[in-house]
């Protein structure tokens, strides 16, 4: 099982034991409004998105989204890492924070600790990320990581922006935190 750790954090590979964590974020307000409803409302409906999200990716490809988790606490916060999706070439940086915890640095904190991961890969030397025409804080996000708005598109998320970064061993990721 994957895991890193940041100066605040903990990430983790989601487990079936985290379906109520996963439940209550993406029925957040702002989940459902920045990345979508996914219908994800009952124990067994987690359970569901989690084998055939996360869990799937974990075996198919070695990443996929980690549970986020403040180490002071192990209280989970939020997810974020990367997906690979049948409609793009690249993998893309995903990232959702409890509203509560959004603002904070941690979506920053924990997309370095994944992107450091990806820095040697031969299989995907560009990741990709998509966000909603009007999210500007992912946006900015995205900007401070050093993604830059590309020319990417996808049928299955037309009103989405796409940004991409291109990965090296010399790419560094400096810590504004």
């Amino acid at each position: 099982m994957k895991t890193f750790r940041t100066q605040r954090l903990y990430l983790s590979e989601l487990t079936l034991n985290d379906a109520c964590f996963v439940i209550e974020l993406l029925n957040e307000p702002s989940f459902i409004t920045q990345i979508g409803d996914k219908a994800v409302r009952t124990h067994d409906d987690a359970i569901h998105y989690l084998q055939t999200g996360p869990m799937r990716q974990y075996r198919e490809w070695g990443f996929g989204l980690y549970k986020v988790s403040l180490k002071s606490s192990k209280e989970p916060i939020g997810m974020c890492g990367l997906l690979k999706r049948d409609s793009l070439p690249f993998p893309d940086l995903g990232f959702a924070f409890k509203d509560k915890f959004q603002g904070k640095g941690y979506g920053y904190e924990s997309s370095i600790a994944v992107l450091e991961q990806m820095k040697t890969s031969p299989l995907f030397p560009t990741v990709l990320a998509m966000t909603a025409q009007a999210n500007e804080s992912s946006k900015g996000l995205l900007r401070k990581l050093g993604f830059e708005q590309t020319t990417i598109t996808s049928p299955l998320h037309p009103d989405c922006l796409f940004f991409e970064l291109v990965l090296s061993q010399q790419t560094t990721f400096i810590d504004g935190n």
